[in-house]
């Protein structure tokens, strides 16, 4: 006979299944609150088959939980998840129907996981339509490879499964959502942390003691040594340029910038 326990765990990792094998457990996790759901096959006419199915075909749910490998979920957990799948397909197996049971199986086990992951491990949760959309998204993206022999666009994948492109491009982006990078993680393209690399300096908030400073000495000048500095360092326009402008000649342009930078260092270094 063999007893199987699922384990809802509304801890810090969403869910926690566990099931055991005449006294043989894989553990629960870090559960915080635990609601226990014993289920035993008790029936002497079909808990011996049942058991049979289970223990024969844990290699079958070991290996569909590999497929899912790398989203941000310990093996051990995808594990416990796609075993509990086999349980629950191996109770409601119908052999008169025909199909053979690995046929029911995995269907049932790979529905378990997919469960798993639209419920319990995202860390940043999308929309639902979202999270039905990525799967088909990425078969997509694995059919297109193959036939096209380079890597789809979205547009080509849009039209592929008949969704909006938008949608495509952010079912994409669902992957990280799973796993999202610690600001404190390391960078190993720059000396530092990721966070440090998300800040770039504001030069307009250095620049603002400097326009303090040189907000009333500028109000001070002339307004033709104004227009003077406005020409020649902002609008960068050569001296004749701004002779022209203004109506003088180039050796007048120059005179002015000249005395106009020698007022403007005076008023700005102090004396003594």
């Amino acid at each position: 006979m063999i007893t199987v326990t699922q384990q809802v765990s509304k801890g810090r990792r969403g869910v926690t299944y566990g099931w055991s094998n005449k006294g043989a457990t894989v553990g629960a996790s870090d559960a915080q609150e635990v609601v226990g759901v014993q289920t035993a096959v008790t029936s002497p006419d079909i808990g011996s088959s049942v058991e049979s199915l289970i223990l024969d075909h844990l290699d079958l749910a070991d290996n569909l939980a590999q497929r899912f490998r790398g989203r941000g979920e310990e093996i051990e957990d995808l594990v416990q998840v796609a075993r509990l799948g086999l349980v629950v397909a191996s109770r409601r197996y119908d052999p008169s129907t025909g199909v053979p049971f690995v046929g029911y199986a995995v269907p049932t086990v790979l529905g378990e996981l997919r469960r798993h992951f639209r419920d319990f491990v995202w860390v940043v949760r999308p929309p639902r339509r979202l999270q039905e959309l990525r799967p088909l998204v990425v078969t997509a993206h694995e059919g297109l490879s193959h036939s096209l022999g380079r890597s789809p666009t979205t547009a080509e994948m849009a039209t592929d499964i008949d969704a909006p492109e938008g949608d495509v491009i952010e079912a994409l982006c669902l992957g990280t959502a799973y796993t999202p990078v610690s600001l404190e993680t390391s960078d190993p393209e720059h000396v530092g942390v990721v966070a440090e690399t998300l800040v770039a300096p504001d030069v307009r908030l250095e620049e603002v003691d400097t326009r303090l400073t040189l907000r009333p000495v500028l109000a001070r000048l002339p307004d033709r040594s104004r227009d003077v500095l406005r020409l020649h360092y902002f609008e960068e326009q050569s001296q004749q340029q701004v002779a022209g402008h203004i109506g003088v000649s180039q050796m007048q342009v120059s005179r002015i910038l000249r005395s106009t930078l020698g007022q403007i260092r005076e008023a700005l270094v102090p004396i003594g």
